[in-house]
């Protein structure tokens, strides 16, 4: 097991971390959760990264890196939902397009062949990324009152009713589409193939 796949797994066990600590709730659980999630968010971006700098991009790698991506962001997405931040049919979209993604790459495994992350997908996953990790922010300082100007700045700039939760939020729904429909079509081949 090499560096970069080591810290995709870790990924996994700060989704468990993060998942335990938002049902936990209050100022603390949230912390927790969206400290969480921000490591997990840079362990994609890092054991990437790693990969090609060290010439250790696996065909594990290729399919353990995106899969555990999927389990963060659809377990934001799930939370967020629950809590009324994000509509249920967002979520629904998102966590149906993973799936369709996954199932394509299983069936290109199954065929010799492997699809790592595309373009729009890194773009995808980066305005989830962004729309989650304000969320938590708003969850962890929507009670807090403080006379700190970070933490002001924070709660403006995390306010469910200001500008970033649509601009991110919307654009990843967005991608979300355009992303599935692109794989759905490169992969033409590999699904038509008879043999």
């Amino acid at each position: 097991m090499n560096l970069p796949n080591t810290i995709t797994l870790f990924r996994l066990v700060l989704t468990a971390v993060f998942c335990a600590a938002a049902s936990a709730e209050g100022v603390v659980g949230y912390a927790i959760a969206l400290g969480a999630f921000v490591l997990g968010a840079i362990s994609d971006w890092l054991d990437g990264y790693l990969a090609r700098k060290m010439n250790l991009v696996t065909s594990l790698g290729k399919l353990l890196d995106p899969l555990a991506d999927k389990i963060l962001v659809c377990s934001g997405f799930v939370y967020l939902s629950a809590k009324g931040l994000c509509p249920v049919w967002v979520t629904a979209l998102i966590i149906c397009r993973e799936f369709l993604v996954t199932g394509i790459r299983q069936i290109a495994v199954e065929k010799g062949q492997v699809i790592a992350a595309d373009g729009l997908g890194k773009w995808k996953t980066t305005f989830q990324l962004v729309f989650i990790i304000t969320a938590l922010v708003y969850l962890t300082l929507e009670t807090v009152q403080s006379a700190n100007p970070i933490v002001g700045f924070l709660q403006s700039l995390s306010d469910k009713a200001g500008w970033l939760f649509p601009l991110s939020l919307w654009p990843a729904v967005a991608l979300t589409v355009i992303s599935g429909l692109s794989y759905l079509w490169n992969s033409r081949a590999i699904l038509l193939d008879q043999e």
